[in-house]
């Protein structure tokens, strides 16, 4: 799947302030939707559905999420677009088992690209024996967004004429790689080793500001932000 690039004014934020009743509001949830929609697939496969299942499962979510009426009706208290999304699923899925299988709604149209076969090959790579649907979501969620944040990072450097720069030094963007050190890096950069320690410690200062304006898209208030992202490195730690 090839995930959008989101525009500074696709937040959380944006729908709570219109009620989900306008265009501006209904297009913002639709690309955090599609950015996030990994999550959520990872949690209906955790819950013992089958692949071709998760994925009908995944659609119809979408689609009754997506509907005008249902944006109509979001909580403006319910201040964080994970948590929001994690109940509307989970109350989905109740419906559904409530009703036994119905017939699939929004009529077959895809909303959200998925990516199914790479979506099995990342969930194979988790530990079932350890990981809840719950904690499977929170992890997810958090790796969805670091992604996020690492290819706009890309796309910065890219846009700069740094892409080689960017995958020079990206391994060092979480500290020291001992297969990668500076002097490695500033060798094959041309440039000197305390350059090349100077130009990651920019990478992760430029990183870390990306990190903090991604989560913020997602949630109500900025004084979220930090709960958010101590919430993100607990689940990574899981």
């Amino acid at each position: 799947m090839r995930i959008m690039a989101l525009d500074p004014s696709t937040q959380w934020s944006v729908v709570l302030a219109a009620g989900g009743d306008n265009s501006a509001a209904h297009a913002a949830l639709a690309a955090l939707c599609q950015t996030y929609w990994y999550p959520i697939y990872a949690y209906v496969r955790r819950s013992s559905a089958d692949a071709d299942e998760a994925g009908d499962l995944t659609q119809e979510f979408f689609a009754a999420l997506l509907e005008r009426n249902t944006l109509a009706r979001v909580d403006p208290a319910r201040g964080r677009f994970r948590a929001f999304l994690f109940t509307a699923l989970h109350n989905f899925l109740a419906n559904h088992r409530a009703k036994g299988r119905a017939a699939k709604r929004g009529g077959g149209t895809t909303l959200v690209s998925l990516d199914q076969a790479s979506a099995e090959a990342r969930i194979a790579l988790e530990p079932a024996d350890r990981q809840t649907p719950e904690r499977t979501f929170e992890r997810q969620w958090a790796c969805a967004l670091l992604d996020q944040v690492l290819q706009r990072l890309s796309r910065e450097f890219a846009s700069a004429g740094r892409a080689e720069q960017f995958e020079a030094l990206r391994p060092l963007l979480v500290g020291d790689d001992g297969a990668s050190t500076y002097a490695a890096v500033g060798q094959r950069l041309k440039m000197t080793e305390e350059a090349a320690r100077a130009a990651a410690y920019r990478m992760r200062q430029r990183y870390k500001a990306l990190l903090r304006e991604e989560i913020a898209r997602t949630v109500a208030a900025p004084d979220d932000v930090e709960d958010e992202m101590r919430g993100l490195f607990c689940a990574l730690g899981s």
